[in-house]
């Protein structure tokens, strides 16, 4: 154990700057796995660390190296199990519990020593030591000179100790004036001992000089004394004499004092009359305005605005703590309360009278509206009344009853006027958009009772109105009279072109344009509205409502003006930009329903004219938004939005619905389908309409519903046709779509565009390979024969010596085909394809140049075979290729 106890201090320690005082081998408790050593150690430096280290032999040799360190400090238990018997396990209880088991009793209680000692020596701190015989730890206690090993190290560490610099400088100063010193120490000795006496007499000296200046010091203490005595005893005499002269002056002060706290009294109160005064005294003038101010001329109503305000300032001064008790301040609140009563019913009174004489007034004016589409401009009515804003707010503030009185009244007598300007405006709007056929039988216009206008206009479901037709491209049905009405058709076939009974574009432009001035015309009407309920009535800014007056919440058609009340004052309202949209929604609560009705007669009209409505529509909902996503005009155009698109996608519906529904005649060629052809009208037609739109979105989600529908329904019309060939269906169909896409240039429908490209030039191929088939009939089954054996594996060459297929067999084939024969041929096959084609989309002589090139291919093809498997005969066909290019040049000329 020695030897490890060296290796350790020289190869792990003494590098750290530590020394080992004691090493245990232990292992761990429970594992039996290599050994390992427990060192105790100190540092060589101060301050003295005590550390306890685990060092374990490393595994790729036979050195050790240091594994994990504990500071003492942190060492709370020192556990050895058993006190009595001997036994080498043992705990150190450090962050955790660490068991050990050390290979003997002895190295246990040595350990456990030394760690006793460092305790005792260095940190004194409170290390519990259970389980740890008595008589072990008293034998550890250092005594004297008997000491371990360890602890003898210790003190004599201790007790030695470096001389300092200034020490060192001392000694060498010394033995330089005692040369003789180092050769001769008790001369030196004795030399020292002398200076020592001179030094220690020269001390005795000192005392004995400094106790005489101590007595002549305590003497001078002594007269000073003596002197302090006697100006005490003048200071008395002193304080006696001012005795008096203290209580003249303190009765003196008391009376300065009260005479100071009764003017500063008259002052507080004086500042208390004047504040009153000034702040609770209402000028005669404004009483005299409020109680019989004008309320009809401006400078009455600026009287009145000055004295309400000058009111409203006296009744809301914040009065100082007391005022209220006074009998003057509550018969003057009492005073400023009744003329605010009285004011108050005075002002409701006349701007009642006001809402409904404006109301008969702008009722007057409605007559030189009825004929033309304009509303009656409300802006004098708004100017006049605006002149009372400040009086509204000040309502607001005090009688908040009244405000929302007026505001109710107002609500009504509005909704009421508006009504009746909004419903004729969409009865003229009605009739204008009615009024004639393209026929030129003409609606009444002569003036009719509203009544009237209304049974007419209104009767959107076909029941038993004038209008009962809806027209457009692919659903084209005459707006007529209910005495002479026509059957709708029920096949698009019946609608292919434009007829002088059809509504046309100029009817489609001028619904677009009377639905435009419709929007245009309630747009600022809107607006001009809002903008004045939010001045008149102060519902500008976002803030609590109070009042002194307590009435409960009415509710409103358009909406209810929240309030909440506690002790009778409204607490606050949800939103002022709330209640102004429910007070539009209550004056305006028409627009909404008469705007429905008149797109329903638009869409009854022409199913097209939703493709307006909604571009229209969703502008002015874009500019409506773009000002104030949440007011009414916005939400009430967005809720009307949204049935215009619901009518779109409705329309786009029927015309996919019919285009599944349509039937063909078993008796004609097909030609042209008339949906494909309402399909390019309905795009030209949406192009137009929808150029730099917000809804281009809507418009190429229906594009793409409708040309899918289209290409369906052109494969389900060629796959029933019975009189023209299906080839020729789909490839003519297909041309006109890729041409009408060509032409739109519609970035949505680039792939349907490709597509339908591909499917007219895979049935162009197709028809004229089964049109064409083989017109060289035998001369085709000759070089189908002559192919299966040159397949066989018979040389090409060598064919010629076949039996059935000899150069004599060629030749009785070839002349079977004259140059006349194959011109009859061809003749045949032109009139064959002119009944199937038709002229509208005018392929004919794409057609015939393409059978043309295929009569050419197969011809080359019977040549190579001739010249590869008849070389040298000298047989040809009795045409040539210039022949037959002649043949079919004069055949289409012919025709």
């Amino acid at each position: 154990m020695t030897a490890i106890k060296h290796a350790l201090q020289r190869d792990i320690f003494t590098p750290n700057d530590e020394r080992l005082l004691s090493i245990v081998n232990v292992c761990k408790a429970g594992k039996k796995k290599r050994n390992c050593f427990l060192c105790a150690t100190v540092t060589t430096e101060r301050p003295v660390q005590v550390n306890v280290v685990k060092v374990k032999k490393s595994d790729k040799g036979d050195f050790y190296k240091r594994q994990t360190a504990w500071a003492l400090r942190d060492l709370a238990v020192v556990d050895a199990k058993d006190a009595v018997k001997e036994n080498p396990e043992f705990d150190l209880h450090f962050d955790k519990v660490y068991k050990w088991v050390a290979s003997s009793t002895v190295e246990k209680n040595t350990f456990i020593s030394c760690i006793w000692k460092l305790n005792q020596r260095y940190l004194r701190k409170k290390i519990d030591f259970i389980n740890v015989s008595s008589q072990l730890l008293e034998e550890s206690v250092p005594s004297g000179e008997n000491q371990s090993a360890a602890g003898g190290d210790e003190e004599a560490v201790d007790e030695y100790q470096e001389l300092n610099a200034r020490e060192e400088q001392d000694i060498e100063i010394m033995m330089e004036g005692c040369e003789y010193a180092i050769s001769n120490a008790e001369a030196f000795a004795e030399k020292l001992s002398r200076e020592l006496q001179v030094l220690d007499g020269a001390n005795i000296q000192s005392i004995m000089a400094s106790e005489k200046q101590v007595n002549i010091l305590m003497k001078l203490l002594d007269e000073a004394l003596k002197e302090v005595d006697q100006i005490e005893l003048k200071l008395s005499s002193y304080e006696e004499m001012l005795q008096s002269v203290k209580e003249q002056m303190d009765q003196i002060s008391e009376s300065n004092h009260l005479i100071h706290l009764s003017n500063t009294n008259n002052v507080k109160l004086l500042s208390e009359i004047e504040f009153l005064v000034n702040h609770m005294d209402l000028a005669k003038g404004h009483i005299k305005a409020l109680q019989e101010g004008d309320l009809t001329s401006s400078r009455g109503i600026e009287a009145c605005t000055n004295a309400a305000d000058a009111l409203l300032q006296c009744m809301n001064v914040a009065l100082r703590p007391g005022h209220d008790m006074l009998h003057a301040v509550k018969q003057q609140q009492q005073r400023f309360s009744d003329l605010r009563e009285q004011f108050a019913r005075r002002l409701a009174s006349h701007l009642n009278s006001v809402f409904v004489q404006q109301g008969h007034d702008q009722s007057s004016t409605l007559a030189q509206h009825s004929v033309e589409l304009t509303l009656p401009n409300h802006h004098p009515f708004h100017r006049d009344l605006l002149r009372y804003a400040k009086l509204m707010e000040w309502l607001k503030n005090t009688d908040y009853g009244k405000y929302e009185g007026l505001t109710k009244n107002y609500m009504d007598y509005l909704s009421r006027l508006y009504e009746r300007e909004i419903k004729d405006f969409f009865e003229v709007a009605k009739i204008k958009m009615t009024g004639a056929t393209r026929e030129g039988k003409k609606f009444a216009t002569l003036p009719r009772k509203e009544s009237a206008v209304k049974q007419e206009t209104e009767s959107l479901h076909g029941s038993s109105g004038k209008l009962t037709g809806s027209t457009s491209s692919l659903n084209k049905l005459s707006v007529q009279s209910s005495g002479n009405r026509r059957s709708q058709s029920s096949s698009l076939l019946d609608m292919g072109n434009m007829s002088a009974s059809d509504l046309d574009v100029a009817d489609r432009t001028k619904f677009d344009k009377i639905f435009e001035q419709v929007l245009s015309e309630l747009e600022p009407l809107c607006l001009a509205e809002q903008d004045f309920i939010s001045k008149f009535f102060k519902l500008q800014q976002h803030q609590s409502i109070s009042g002194t007056t307590t009435n409960e919440a009415e509710e409103m058609d358009g909406g209810t003006l929240s309030r909440s009340y506690t002790s009778g004052v409204p607490q606050t309202i949800s939103s002022e930009k709330d209640m102004i949209r429910q007070m539009m929604t209550k004056i305006f609560r028409c627009i909404e329903p008469e705007l429905n009705n008149l797109i329903a007669l638009g869409d009854k009209i022409d199913s097209f004219n939703s493709l307006y409505m909604l571009v229209k529509m969703s502008h002015h909902v874009w500019t409506a938004q773009n000002v104030d996503p949440a007011s009414f005009l916005s939400t009430t155009l967005g809720n009307v939005l949204v049935t215009v698109k619901r009518n779109f996608d409705k329309c786009i519906s029927n015309q996919m619905k019919q285009m599944d529904e349509v039937k063909i005649s078993k008796k004609s060629k097909v030609g042209i389908l008339p949906f494909v052809a309402e399909f390019e009208e309905f795009a030209a037609l949406a192009e137009s309409i929808f150029k730099n739109a917000e809804r281009r979105g809507d418009l190429d989600k229906a594009y793409i519903k409708l040309i899918r529908a289209v290409f369906v329904s052109v494969e389900k019309v060629a796959n029933e046709s019975q009189k023209t060939p299906r080839d020729v269906v789909m490839m003519e169909n297909f041309h006109h779509i890729f041409a009408t896409l060509s032409r739109l240039k519609i970035s949505c429908l680039e792939a349907e565009k490709k597509e339908a490209k591909q499917k007219y030039t895979d049935h162009l191929q197709s028809y004229v390979i089964y049109s064409l088939g083989q017109p060289l009939e035998k001369l085709n089954h000759f070089f189908e024969g002559v192919e299966a054996r040159v397949a066989q594996g018979i040389r090409e060459e060598e064919v010629s010596y076949q039996l059935a297929f000899n150069k004599q067999e060629l030749r009785k084939v070839i002349k079977e085909y004259p140059g006349k024969e194959v011109k009859k041929g061809l003749d045949n096959l032109y009139k064959k394809v002119d009944k199937h084609l038709c002229e509208e989309e005018n392929l004919l002589q794409v057609v015939w140049h393409s059978m043309q090139d295929e009569f050419i291919r197969q011809y080359k093809h019977f040549e190579g075979l001739i010249a590869r498997c008849y070389p040298g005969s000298g047989i040809t066909m009795e045409f040539t290729i210039q022949d037959i290019l002649d043949y079919c040049s004069s055949i289409a000329q012919s025709h």
